[in-house]
């Protein structure tokens, strides 16, 4: 909860920003040695970030990009996913059966401040859990790292989905997928870690894109603990 009120979270879409986005990403797979990556295509950008069910997020702390993730919704008539290219058999079985998810991928985070802030998962994959709440979907993915699937497993309640594949695309790891059951897990992950609540309003200022983005400060410490926990003294409010 301390951390969040130095957060800021903003949905990004000007080329300026996306430039910032990808060199957090290019900074955090060279380093994690994720993929292969050539000195002259430093920036890591796709047609996949511009798509219309696709939001790129960045995490900003005390106004310092630190991470960021690319959420996306799919649904049986919006098929386009990350994790679908390499699990495309498991993918479609949840699709064909009528299910809706978020897909959250080019999840990075700076290096350079990771080991001063071990808590850069939890402040970027709050917005999968806002994402799977706003639109109401059946499953949140994770494709992973199978050295990670035990945080996942402990943190979001994931289940196993497919055994690790290699050598797909770029990707030098091997990746594994796991998927939570959203709406039978979340009551219980906002009980024990609250800092993933949020407010309607929150969550409609990042994934409503009738209006141009906006820089969002988190609202857990309001969804958690309530407006009537908020002391306002007349005395400082008369002239």
């Amino acid at each position: 909860m301390q951390l969040l009120d130095q957060v800021e979270y903003r949905r990004v879409e000007t080329g300026e920003d996306m430039e910032e986005v990808a060199r957090i990403r290019y900074k955090a797979y060279k380093a994690g040695a994720v993929m292969h990556l050539g000195d002259d295509s430093p920036l890591l950008i796709d047609e996949v970030d511009f798509d219309s069910h696709a939001y790129v997020f960045g995490i900003y702390y005390e106004e310092r990009l630190i991470s960021t993730v690319r959420l996306h919704h799919v649904t049986p008539e919006h098929r386009v996913t990350s994790s679908g290219k390499v699990f495309p058999d498991e993918i479609t079985a949840f699709l064909d059966a009528g299910m809706s998810l978020i897909d959250p991928v080019r999840l990075a985070a700076d290096p350079e401040i990771w080991s001063e802030m071990p808590a850069i998962p939890y402040l970027t994959l709050r917005l999968a859990t806002m994402a799977t709440d706003y639109f109401q979907t059946d499953r949140c993915l994770q494709m992973v790292k199978p050295a990670h699937s035990a945080f996942y497993k402990r943190v979001f309640d994931a289940d196993f989905v497919a055994s690790p594949k290699s050598n797909q695309g770029k990707f030098i790891i091997d990746l594994m997928l796991m998927a939570t059951r959203v709406k039978e897990v979340l009551p219980k992950l906002y009980e024990r870690f609250p800092f993933f609540k949020s407010e309607p309003f929150e969550r409609r200022m990042m994934f409503d894109r009738s209006g141009d983005p906006l820089t969002v400060r988190p609202t857990a410490r309001l969804a958690h603990f309530g407006s009537s926990r908020i002391q306002i003294n007349p005395a400082s409010i008369i002239g």
